[in-house]
C-alpha cells in the first residue's frame, strides 16, 4: 500500500498536473503566419491627376452621354473594356458542375423578389451602369451609353432616375471634374438597394457600411481599416472579382477571405483545423440585418387586390424586429432585423432555376447550392470540398404557368394604360407583357408557387471577441442544429463514439499507472 501511495504522489499526480498546466497555458498554439495589423493599411490611392484642369471637362454637359464621350476621349479603350463586363451586360458565361456552358445574369435569371428584369427596364436600369436602357432595343455596343459617373463620382452628389438617366438636378460638370476611384458609396448606390430597400435583398449590405463602427464590420470600420469594396472585390480591366450565387453556378472568380488571411489564420491549431470544413463567415458573422430590415418573405398572391375599390397599404409590427406589410402593390412582405443565419453545406457550385425550366418541386429552390458532409469524403468537385456556410433564406410565392409548369415573368413597372401590374392592376395583361418580352409562351392560366432562395452572408464581419465560441456549436443548443447527417461533438449523442472515448480515457489512465508501476519495480 505504501508503494502504491508513493506511485500516486511521486509519478501519477505530478504527470496529471504537468499535463493539465501545459494544456491550459498553451494548448495548441502556433506562430501567427502574418501580422494582422499590417494587412491593408491604405485604401484609396490619390488620383494621379486633377480632372478639373482638363479642357474636356471644363464645359457644361447637357447629358450623361456627353460626359462619357469626354471621358473616353482620354481613357481610350476603356469603353470597349467595360462593355465586356458583367456590370454592363448583366450576363456572363458560366460553367455548370457537369461542364455544360451557360449564360446567366441579372438580365435573364428569375428571382423571388421583383421576379425579373425584362419588361421592367425603365425601373431596373436605375441600377445599371448605363444611360437609357428602357427596352430590348437598347444598344449595348455603343460606348456613349456607358455611365462612368455612377461608379467614379467622388462628390456623393450624383443620382440616377428612371431609365438610368442622371437626375436633372445633378451638376454634371462638377461631378465629372471630381471623379476618382470607386468608393463604398458608389458600390452601395446599387448593391445596398436591392429590391428597392436598403439592405432589402442581401441582409448584409446596407448604408451603415459607409460609416460604421468596428463592432458592425471590422474591415469597413470608418475609424480603422476603412476598406473600400474593391479591396476584396479586386478589379482589373473593369472585371470585378466576386460571385453572387443567385446568378452564378461555378466556383470561379470568387473573392475569398484567404487572399489576405491565409488558410491558417489562428494561433490555435484546433481552430485552424476547423477551416477544412467551416467557412470563415460561419464563426465571424453571427447575425445579419443588425441595422436595417431585410426581406425574408414576399408573397405576390394578393398583389393587385384593392380594399373598397382603393389601393391600400397596411403595416404592422409582429415583434420589435419583425414587420409585415400587406399592400396592393406587393401583396405581402415580411422584413426583419437581428437574425441568426441558417447554415448549409456548400462547395461553391450551384444550379440556377431559369424561366424555361420545368417546376418539379414545392417549394421551388431558385438557386440550389450544392454541398454535403459526404463531399468531404468523396468530393463532387475535388478542388472544392464542402464547407459550412451561413445563409439568409428568402421565401415567398410568385406566379407560375399552371399548364406549362414554368415560372412567369411579370411586367410590374409602368404607368396606367401600359398593361403593367403597378399601372393597371391586371395580372393577365401584366403576364402577357412580361412573357412576350422574354419570348416565352403563356397558357393563359396562372397560379402561385412557393419558392426559396439562398443568400450567402459575407459582409458585416464582427471582431473575434464576438465571434462564435466553442459552446455555440458544441452543445445541445447548437446554432448548427439544422445540419443533419454529420456528428458534432457536444451536440450529438453516439453510443459507439462516446463509449470509445471513455475506453480511451480508461486505457490512458491504466497506461500511466502501469508505466509508474514498471518504473517502481525497475528501481527495485
Amino acid at each position: 500500500m505504501k508503494k502504491l501511495i508513493q506511485v500516486f504522489l511521486v509519478i501519477i499526480i505530478p504527470e496529471i498536473v504537468i499535463f493539465s498546466l501545459i494544456w491550459f497555458i498553451n494548448p495548441d498554439k502556433v506562430p501567427m503566419p502574418f501580422n494582422i495589423e499590417e494587412i491593408i493599411v491604405t485604401d484609396l490611392e490619390k488620383m494621379p491627376a486633377d480632372h478639373s484642369s482638363f479642357e474636356e471637362l471644363n464645359k457644361d454637359f447637357k447629358t450623361g452621354q456627353e460626359v462619357t464621350e469626354a471621358c473616353l476621349s482620354c481613357h481610350t479603350g476603356r469603353g470597349q473594356e467595360f462593355m465586356n463586363s458583367v456590370h454592363w451586360q448583366w450576363l456572363k458565361h458560366d460553367t455548370l458542375i457537369n461542364g455544360d456552358k451557360v449564360i446567366l445574369g441579372k438580365k435573364n435569371v428569375p428571382n423571388n423578389f421583383c421576379i425579373g428584369v425584362t419588361s421592367n427596364m425603365n425601373y431596373c436600369s436605375k441600377c445599371h451602369a448605363g444611360y437609357g436602357w428602357t427596352d430590348n432595343n437598347f444598344d449595348f455596343k455603343n460606348p456613349k451609353n456607358i455611365d462612368c459617373l455612377v461608379c467614379h463620382d467622388n462628390t456623393r452628389m450624383y443620382k440616377k432616375t428612371f431609365q438610368g438617366l442622371p437626375d436633372p438636378k445633378v451638376n454634371l460638370k462638377l461631378v465629372a471634374q471630381k471623379v476618382g476611384h470607386p468608393t463604398k458609396q458608389n458600390c452601395g448606390h446599387c448593391h445596398y438597394q436591392g429590391a428597392g430597400k436598403d439592405n432589402g435583398k442581401h441582409g448584409d449590405l446596407s448604408k451603415e457600411l459607409n460609416n460604421c463602427e468596428r463592432d458592425f464590420d471590422v474591415h469597413m470600420n470608418a475609424k480603422g481599416k476603412n476598406m473600400s469594396c474593391t479591396k476584396c472585390h479586386i478589379t482589373q480591366n473593369h472585371t470585378i472579382r466576386g460571385n453572387m450565387y443567385t446568378t452564378s453556378t461555378s466556383n470561379e472568380n470568387r473573392a475569398t477571405c484567404t487572399e489576405c488571411h491565409t488558410s491558417t489564420p489562428h494561433k490555435s491549431k484546433t481552430l485552424n483545423s476547423h477551416f477544412n470544413q467551416i467557412a470563415c463567415q460561419t464563426c465571424h458573422i453571427t447575425k445579419y440585418a443588425t441595422d436595417a430590415h431585410t426581406f425574408v418573405w414576399w408573397d405576390w398572391t394578393n398583389a393587385a387586390t384593392k380594399k373598397n375599390g382603393e389601393v391600400y397599404a397596411d403595416e404592422k409590427h409582429i415583434t420589435p424586429d419583425s414587420t409585415v406589410l400587406d399592400d396592393t402593390k406587393h401583396g405581402q412582405q415580411i422584413y426583419v432585423k437581428n437574425q441568426k443565419p441558417s447554415y448549409i453545406w456548400f462547395n461553391g457550385n450551384a444550379k440556377i432555376h431559369m424561366f424555361d425550366d420545368k417546376i418539379t418541386e414545392s417549394p421551388l429552390v431558385m438557386n440550389k447550392l450544392y454541398g454535403s458532409y459526404a463531399d468531404n469524403i468523396t468530393p463532387m468537385d475535388p478542388k472544392n470540398p464542402s464547407k459550412i456556410f451561413p445563409v439568409k433564406l428568402m421565401r415567398g410565392k410568385q406566379p407560375y404557368d399552371i399548364k406549362n409548369k414554368t415560372l412567369i415573368q411579370v411586367n410590374t413597372f409602368g404607368a396606367e394604360g401600359t398593361g403593367a401590374l403597378w399601372g393597371d392592376w391586371d395580372w393577365d395583361k401584366a403576364i402577357n407583357n412580361g412573357m412576350k418580352a422574354i419570348g416565352m409562351p403563356y397558357s393563359g392560366s396562372f397560379g402561385f408557387v412557393e419558392t426559396v432562395s439562398y443568400w450567402p452572408i459575407n459582409h458585416t464581419v464582427t471582431p473575434a471577441e464576438t465571434s462564435l465560441k466553442c459552446e455555440d456549436c458544441h452543445s445541445k443548443h447548437s446554432v448548427l442544429n439544422g445540419l443533419d447527417k454529420v456528428y458534432i461533438p457536444g451536440r450529438d449523442r453516439h453510443i459507439a463514439i462516446e463509449a470509445g472515448g471513455v475506453i480511451l480515457i480508461i486505457l490512458t489512465f491504466l497506461g500511466v499507472v502501469g508505466h509508474a508501476i514498471l518504473r517502481m519495480r525497475a528501481k527495485n
